[in-house]
């Protein structure tokens, strides 16, 4: 790198900043030492404008779980959706509540929370199950649940858990059902 700027030096009379209002650039003369000039002409950016912007999908997705999600689970949920920063790094808590601060979306307050609805480790402490339990129900079609967002958190109504289909099918265990049939004939023969 040292040895780049020396040669830059070397080459290098002087550059002449100017700005070009009317067509927003910023024109850079180069005086070369040997006489010569060049010209560069670069876009000005609007104020507030820069490369490092985040992307409106991931913003939208931040408006949406805000309210109801933690910085925690966007950040979890963006990273799933692949959606990177602006800087193309992946989500952090502390990244999604920089973003939040600067795009006045309204935080999640836990605190707040009412108990209408569960998340899916909620739901399962409170039917003894796991979360695999939870999310089979989910899939099967017997405990209904919500996405803000594809591939976010489920959130699940508490009072769907009160349903007794979804309490016995969480009760159920996974082992094959051997009912006996006095009219069955057996495969192997007695004797």
């Amino acid at each position: 790198m040292r040895a780049r700027q020396q040669l830059l030096r070397t080459l290098v009379k002087d550059i002449v900043v100017d700005v070009d209002d009317a067509v927003r650039e910023v024109v850079l003369t180069i005086h070369w030492r040997g006489g010569q000039h060049s010209q560069v002409r670069v876009v000005k950016p609007r104020t507030g404008e820069h490369g490092c912007r985040t992307p409106d999908e991931a913003l939208a997705v931040m408006r949406s779980m805000a309210s109801k999600w933690s910085d925690e689970h966007i950040a979890a949920t963006l990273n799933r959706m692949g959606l990177p920063t602006g800087q193309g790094k992946t989500w952090t808590a502390h990244r999604v509540g920089s973003v939040r601060m600067v795009n006045d979306i309204r935080a999640y307050r836990s605190a707040h929370k009412d108990g209408e609805w569960l998340t899916m480790s909620e739901a399962a402490a409170k039917l003894g199950v796991n979360n695999h339990r939870i999310r089979r129900l989910i899939k099967e079609g017997l405990l209904r649940a919500e996405q803000v967002v594809p591939r976010a958190p489920y959130q699940i109504r508490a009072s769907d858990l009160l349903d007794q289909t979804v309490i016995d099918a969480a009760a159920r265990t996974d082992r094959p059902c051997r009912i006996d049939d006095e009219n069955q004939i057996s495969m192997f023969s007695i004797t």
